[in-house]
């Protein structure tokens, strides 16, 4: 028997030699080409999926007659037990539940229902009275339940009559045929690959401008933005649509040939001549992965433009493999030479002009900025929560070479999505904060494809700053920013793909009584997908924000809307706003700028401390949100011009606050980075008895930021205590036994 590797294979090489190592790629991996979810789950696993389907309430049949009682009498009720733990125990019936997709888990529960329901009724259906009556006699036969227990298991679960229409529902092994228009045209897909500062994306840009019509897919509303102020500069005319804002170049009745949107919102129905599909790596991202798969399969374009790291080829390529399009590979090198310096920052008075000093959480941001600020320096700061207008402003006054600013400290935000002009990167750290799949928060060492993405914003291309450079502000950790930069991003094997409302909906047709929430854990682990392309994006936040307003009364597509809107779930007030924007849709009421007003306390004052910045912050991803819903439900959400207006008064009052930094952040001097500026390097702090104890995991600990000095003194303190406590207990043990 030939093996079925061998025949693809030699097919392939005879139909296109490029695609022959993607292929062998997932061939060679992998046992199954197309391996499904279900196939792959165990035994228990498998089980594991009826426990999300809830029993419903069987309800007693107030109008069956007492034919039964009067053709046979008054059954026993021990006899009746005894007859349906008999039926449990046989094994012929369990084997005949499974055929009619009763496993275990179903069959137990539906079995104890029923039980209870024939011993409670006082009442039974006269068919059903008559063969237990027979049965009692010996002249019936146990089996003959069965077709009465089927037709309550089916009452209490009504999935077991459609599970293999919701097994066909949830196969999303072809995701290319969701998308007729694409598939209808011959395109022509080409990758831009290369790394931060290469000019890739410049060059895909320039077909976009130059084309008949087109569309810009970018992963941050800021990209967006970008492109459709360059597109328009240059006299293309080009429409800008994103979750919360939509511009024209002309008006709303008369849209552009060109747009500029973020992935999500890509229009998968139009047709265009070029198509941009930006930092084509993302397909990967757990969460929005999806909305990049669904761009490369659904754009309807003659030529799709990819940019992105090379790590994203091979995936591609595998993607386009199963539409029946080649992908032309275009490389690109860096324009400016990047150095990684031989030694590390030590302390901030070592900061020059044009530094970016680059933190992994907030914390770390404001005690930087304030030491710098005390120092006398002038600060931009920019991170993920900032609202756009505050970042594009940092931004400028860091840019701008007659402005004071000369230092910016930043996330891993700068990654993407602001032209910096920055000289030097300088890693705060090389850990970041990270939150497993059971939501346990750990640390871990950033991701080769973060530390190039960040290190290469030093030396952009065309700014004052012709050669870049990057180092890191702990000695230790030097080292191993040099390996992480010598290494390539590992090859992204899997695109994220997620259920669509329409499939959801049709899930609910079937299952109607079903929370939102869980006919998404039903979709998941009912769901078949090519493991070897595919996997399915994270869908918490989704469950989060359907468990939040279940008890609000919407219909289903209404719903699903409401759970795919922008709420960061970790932020209390923007994520109760949603439940009263739920309500006020619930009750047909809309949601006026007046009514919006009231709930967050209109208008805010200017920021004093963190507390109030971080507020602030909320209150924006509120409007942010209201501006989401208002392109979706535009009668219920009708002051959208009105909320802009609030949002850009709001962005001026976030970006005043943060000017003042050292005013903002207040904080113990013991555990401030001032602290670590009293020496010319963060090792000072680690001095026991004026020696360095490099060989310890407390140095390890301080020096990485997870442990501070003062920390370590209380721990001391605890474990003396402690020590003492088992050494007096030791010696009362001790005592009797020297005596004897």
């Amino acid at each position: 028997m030939i093996p079925v590797i061998y025949l693809v294979t030699e097919q392939l090489k005879r139909r296109n030699n490029f695609i022959v190592s993607s292929v062998l790629r997932q061939l060679g991996s992998r046992v199954n080409f197309t391996q499904s979810i279900r196939n792959k789950q165990s035994k228990g696993n498998a089980q594991s999926i009826s426990t999300l389907f809830k029993p419903a309430l069987v309800k007693k049949d107030s109008d069956t007659a007492s034919v039964g009682i009067e053709l046979c009498g008054i059954l026993s009720k021990r006899k009746i037990i005894q007859i349906l733990c008999d039926f449990a125990k046989t094994e012929s019936i369990k084997e005949l539940g499974a055929k009619y997709g009763l496993d275990d888990v179903i069959f137990t529960s539906a079995m104890g229902n029923f039980r209870k329901h024939c011993i409670e009724s006082d009442k039974l259906p006269a068919d059903l009275h008559i063969i237990l009556s027979d049965i009692i006699q010996g002249s019936g036969n146990i089996t003959d339940i069965f077709p009465y227990f089927l037709n309550h298991a089916k009452q209490m679960y009504p999935h077991i009559d459609y599970i293999d229409e919701l097994r066909k529902i949830s196969d999303l092994r072809n995701p290319l045929y969701w998308y007729p228009v694409a598939r209808s045209k011959r395109r022509k897909i080409i990758f831009h690959a290369g790394p931060t500062n290469s000019g890739k994306t410049y060059h895909a840009l320039e077909r976009f401008i130059s084309a008949k019509s087109g569309v810009y897919c970018g992963p941050l509303k800021l990209l967006a933005n970008e492109v459709f102020n360059k597109c328009n500069s240059r006299g293309t005319p080009c429409d800008l649509i994103t979750g919360e804002e939509h511009k024209y170049a002309k008006n709303v009745t008369s849209p552009a040939n060109h747009v500029s949107c973020s992935v999500e919102m890509a229009n998968i129905q139009n047709v265009y001549e070029v198509g941009v599909i930006d930092e084509i790596q993302l397909i990967r991202d757990p969460s929005r992965g999806w909305a990049w798969t669904r761009a490369l399969l659904g754009l309807a374009a003659d030529e799709i433009h990819l940019c992105g790291e090379s790590a994203a080829i091979s995936i591609v390529q595998s993607i386009c493999l199963t539409t029946g399009e080649s992908v032309e590979i275009r490389q690109y090198k860096r324009l400016t030479p990047l150095e990684v310096e031989n030694s590390a920052l030590c302390s901030l008075r070592n900061i020059q002009p044009g530094d970016c000093i680059v933190c992994f959480s907030r914390n770390e941001i404001f005690s930087v900025s304030s030491a710098i600020e005390k120092m006398g320096h002038k600060v931009a700061v920019i991170y993920g929560s900032l609202p756009p207008g505050t970042k594009i402003a940092q931004a400028a006054r860091f840019n701008d070479v007659n402005d004071p600013c000369k230092i910016l400290v930043a996330t891993n935000a700068i990654g993407m999505g602001l032209n910096l002009h920055i000289r030097r990167i300088i890693f705060y750290s090389i850990i970041q904060s990270t939150i497993n799949e059971k939501g346990e928060v750990g640390v871990d060492t950033i991701s080769v494809s973060s530390a190039l993405q960040i290190a290469g914003r030093a030396g952009r291309y065309g700014t004052q700053w012709s050669k870049g450079f990057v180092t890191t502000y702990k000695p230790e950790d030097l080292p191993l920013l040099k390996k992480l930069l010598q290494q390539s991003p590992e090859e992204i094997e899997q695109a994220g793909v997620h259920p669509t409302a329409d499939q959801i909906e049709l899930y609910a047709y079937y299952l109607p009584n079903a929370p939102l929430s869980n006919l998404i854990n039903i979709f998941i682990a009912l769901c078949e997908l090519d493991s070897t392309l595919y996997f399915i994006c994270n869908l918490d936040d989704f469950k989060f924000l359907a468990d939040t307003i279940q008890h609000i009364p919407l219909p289903l597509r209404t719903r699903y809307v409401f759970c795919c809107a922008p709420v960061n779930r970790k932020m209390p007030l923007t994520c109760s706003m949603l439940l009263k924007y739920a309500r006020q849709c619930s009750k047909n009421e809309p949601a006026t700028v007046l009514w919006l007003r009231r709930q967050i306390n209109w208008p805010p004052k200017i920021p004093l401390n963190l507390a109030d910045l971080l507020r602030l912050e909320s209150i924006f991803d509120v409007l942010d949100v209201y501006l989401w819903l208002s392109y979706r439900m535009p009668d219920l959400f009708p002051d959208a011009d009105a909320v802009k207006s609030l949002q850009e008064e709001l962005d001026k009052i976030i970006e005043q606050g943060i000017k003042g930094i050292t005013r903002l952040f207040k904080k113990p001097k013991t555990d401030s980075v001032i602290d670590k500026e009293q020496s010319s390097c963060p090792d000072e702090n680690l001095r026991t008895n004026g020696k360095h104890r490099k060989d310890t995991l407390s140095y390890t600990l301080i020096s990485r930021g997870l442990l501070t000095p003062k920390m370590l003194e209380q721990l001391k303190m605890e474990w003396s205590t402690e020590s003492n406590k088992r050494t007096s207990i030791d010696r009362k043990r001790s005592g009797p036994k020297s005596r004897s």
